[in-house]
């Protein structure tokens, strides 16, 4: 008899979500949360970078599903799909 074991299931401490369209000509944002307190808005790949190092998270790999996740796009999403 094989044991089964529940799928690892990673909850990263940085989440990043969807774009959002920018108000008042200000450019599309993506909301980013660390360890699920919204921190602001992520216009660019650096600003994701400059906040996890701000809150003393090292991110070695973007792509990384145990530090991070992306939600509504990858980290090349920052403009709106139409």
């Amino acid at each position: 008899m094989t044991e089964q074991s529940a799928p690892h299931i990673a909850r990263p401490r940085i989440l990043v979500l969807g774009v959002c369209p920018g108000r008042q000509g200000q450019p599309p944002f993506r909301i980013m949360e660390i360890d699920g307190e919204v921190i602001g808005e992520a216009r660019t790949v650096t600003d994701v970078l400059e906040a996890a190092a701000s809150h003393g998270i090292p991110i070695h790999d973007l792509d990384d599903p145990d530090v991070i996740r992306w939600v509504g796009g990858d980290k090349f999403t920052w403009t709106l799909r139409h």
